[in-house]
């Protein structure tokens, strides 16, 4: 994955033992996804195929449903999500860390658990609440000082993820121009599970600041699925205003 996973489970019916023996389980997982689509490892899938030394025909069940999640995302996005670069190779990256937490999550889910959250990279899935009995907290950074937290969330059963430039410089481009998004520093985005946050935020940080009119479009989809709650978001400038949905927090 190329950044921290970190898991907490609290649930009180679940012994130490179990718990360390789902925790494995979860890494094991993460360990698999990153060997099938680390696009900087020699044997991985996704290398394979964009050496052209496996026809995407032939690829893995994993392989082709993310394919298939990428060409959902980019009709959805209008093009603004492209998981195919300009020499024609191929990089999941954008949707299938997402996905890979929204997997762990209903892994820990299928052994009984109903309170952990799980967090790669800053991009987090919530379930129940914490070890006091509340709801999930999760700090939005400021992109010019990591040590700050700009916004704190509260969240359950819910998805959260940022794009942003403050990490890992600018990797994000819009496939439409090849340029990387230069007028936004952060695009936050909470859904109803990682996946769809994951996903948006990718996208919607290519846009720049029209990102936040495209999340602002998509408030009530999953509304039923997180409690009344819809896709929102939270978009910071490269002059640090700070501008979010009109049903963010």
């Amino acid at each position: 994955m190329g950044m921290p996973v970190t898991v907490e489970i609290v649930d009180a019916a679940a012994t130490s033992g179990e718990t360390d023996t789902i925790i494995r389980e979860v890494f094991d997982y993460f360990k698999y996804i990153d060997e099938k689509f680390s696009t900087y490892k020699t044997t991985s899938e996704i290398t394979a195929i964009n050496d052209g030394r496996l026809a995407s025909n032939k690829a893995s069940n994993d392989m082709k449903t993310v394919f298939a999640l990428a060409e959902e995302t980019r009709l959805l996005t209008d093009g603004y999500f492209d998981i195919k670069r300009p020499d024609g190779t191929y990089d999941p990256s954008g949707l299938v860390k997402g996905w890979a937490i929204w997997n762990a999550a209903k892994l820990i889910a299928a052994h009984g658990c109903k309170h952990f959250y799980v967090d790669a990279g800053g991009d987090i899935q919530t379930s129940g609440m914490n070890a006091e009995g509340k709801k999930w907290a999760v700090g939005i950074k400021n992109p010019w000082n990591e040590a700050e937290n700009v916004k704190v969330v509260y969240l359950s059963g819910e998805g959260i993820a940022t794009s942003g430039t403050y990490i890992r410089g600018d990797h994000i481009y819009n496939p439409k121009t090849g340029v990387a998004a230069d007028d936004i520093a952060s695009m936050t985005v909470i859904g109803p599970n990682i996946y769809e946050a994951d996903r948006l935020a990718t996208a919607a940080f290519a846009m720049g600041k029209n990102g936040i009119a495209f999340l602002e479009r998509r408030a009530g989809e999953g509304a039923n699925s997180s409690g009344g709650k819809s896709i929102r978001g939270y978009m910071i400038d490269k002059n640090k205003i700070a501008t979010m949905t009109t049903q963010w927090q």
